[in-house]
């Protein structure tokens, strides 16, 4: 049952990632999403630098704001 509701949880971010959204990725990395495709996000990890992120790669969704004070 546990694994059941933590699978529901994730498919349910996946599936709500949008624009503007502060996400941190299984490897560490911490940015800004600018652009959302199918199953690509394009990711802003500093100014002006973006890179192309899976959608299942996406761990964790941010509180709004915790990527102010890192430059991302």
């Amino acid at each position: 049952r546990k694994f059941r509701t933590d699978l529901n949880q994730s498919k349910n971010l996946i599936e709500n990632l949008a624009k503007g959204d502060e996400i941190a990725t299984g490897g560490g990395l911490m940015g800004r999403i600018t652009k959302v495709a199918d199953d690509v996000l394009t990711v802003e990890i500093a100014d002006g630098v973006e890179v192309l992120v899976q959608k299942p790669a996406v761990a964790v969704l941010l509180p709004k704001g915790t990527l102010k004070d890192s430059n991302a």
